[in-house]
């Protein structure tokens, strides 16, 4: 027994692993450990930024979108910046263990984090957290967007979202859908799909959609509505298989897949977005010079080339853009919590 489940855990990790090589091609994992003297450094005045590494905490682990679009943005800054950018990956309360890491940093721009609807958006789906998402961190930007797509285990006997229906309907709560955490942009797009097709289906919560995919191309999950960067790799090689996503238009590099709305299921059009994100330490001043900086590093034309092949739309818009869409995202998905009744401690 002890020899399977290390054979399965081996397996799991390898899936993992291809979701992040076949997206971006970027290496290996790395983790940082914050310095004793950071904790108490200032927010730089001289101009002489950055003077060392900056540290981008991704909330999640390794082989979702938001790694993806965190190594992204760090290959990128580094190569700007000529310091490191050191990706570091902290799991845990759908992003929330990460975001706190985030928001508890010293205020001198050097910690950074990949945000989410989950952290920004959809964290009233807890009665409690450890610190506060709207008053504790501040955005940098809303990074960029992508389409979900509804992806199923090849064994799942279905071909069509209509098909798709006519099974769920079916069997009522006997699917099993997986999301990157309760509260995720994952789980949130499901709860809408399930309220406008008028299905009812079973949430298995994962510590991030990597996890959550090597489970569902092992046949433990039926299905997810996973970030169209992360489900591509899967849907090309065959080991799953798509049915549509959940954009307004179909994905670029989708192009077969209709999206919902074509499909027949009226009311269920979301993204998952992403943010930059800061703690509420940070001066204001030194806010908007990082969004000029990275404004500049993605607005360069292979910048473009690469999003528009993960179908991720850049938004990359100021800081007060990204203040009034969380306010208006958050009223949206503070909507869905309710009507499906979901909450958590």
């Amino acid at each position: 027994m002890r020899k399977a489940d290390a054979r399965m855990k081996g397996a799991r990790m390898k899936l993992m692993e291809s979701a992040v090589a076949a997206t971006v091609g970027i290496g290996a994992v790395v983790f940082f450990a914050l310095r004793p003297g950071d904790a108490t450094a200032q927010a730089p005045t001289d101009g002489a930024y950055p003077a060392r590494s900056i540290r981008m905490i991704v909330p999640f682990p390794p082989g979702g979108t938001a790694d993806v679009l965190g190594r992204i943005a760090a290959r990128r800054m580094e190569t700007h910046f000529g310091q490191s950018v050191i990706v570091d990956n902290r799991p845990g309360a759908s992003g929330h263990v990460g975001a706190e890491i985030a928001a508890r940093a010293a205020g001198d721009g050097y910690t950074m984090m990949i945000g989410t609807i989950g952290i920004h958006a959809a964290h009233r789906l807890y009665r409690k957290l450890p610190y506060n998402p709207e008053t504790d961190l501040q955005p940098i930007m809303v990074y960029a967007e992508n389409p979900n797509v509804l992806v199923v285990n090849p064994s799942v006997p279905v071909k069509t979202v209509a098909e798709f229906l006519a099974l769920a309907r079916s069997r009522p709560g006997e699917l099993n859908f997986g999301t990157a955490g309760p509260g995720s942009s994952i789980h949130m797009v499901t709860e809408l799909f399930m309220l406008a097709s008028g299905v009812r289906m079973n949430h298995i919560p994962y510590k991030g959609s990597g996890p959550a995919l090597a489970d569902l191309v092992g046949g433990q999950i039926q299905l997810i509505f996973e970030n169209a960067p992360t489900a591509q790799p899967f849907v090309q090689s065959g080991r799953l298989r798509a049915l549509a996503v959940t954009g307004a238009r179909r994905a670029p590099s989708l192009p077969e897949l209709p999206t919902l709305e074509e499909a027949g299921v009226k009311g269920a059009v979301a993204t998952s977005w992403f943010s930059i994100a800061i703690t509420r330490a940070a001066p204001v001043a030194l806010v908007e010079r990082l969004n000029a900086q990275i404004r500049q590093i993605l607005a360069r034309p292979d910048a473009a080339d690469e999003f528009n092949r993960l179908s991720i739309t850049l938004i990359a818009g100021t800081p007060a853009e990204a203040r009034k869409f969380f306010a208006e995202e958050s009223e949206k998905w503070s909507r869905v919590i309710a009507v499906a009744k979901i909450q958590l401690d």
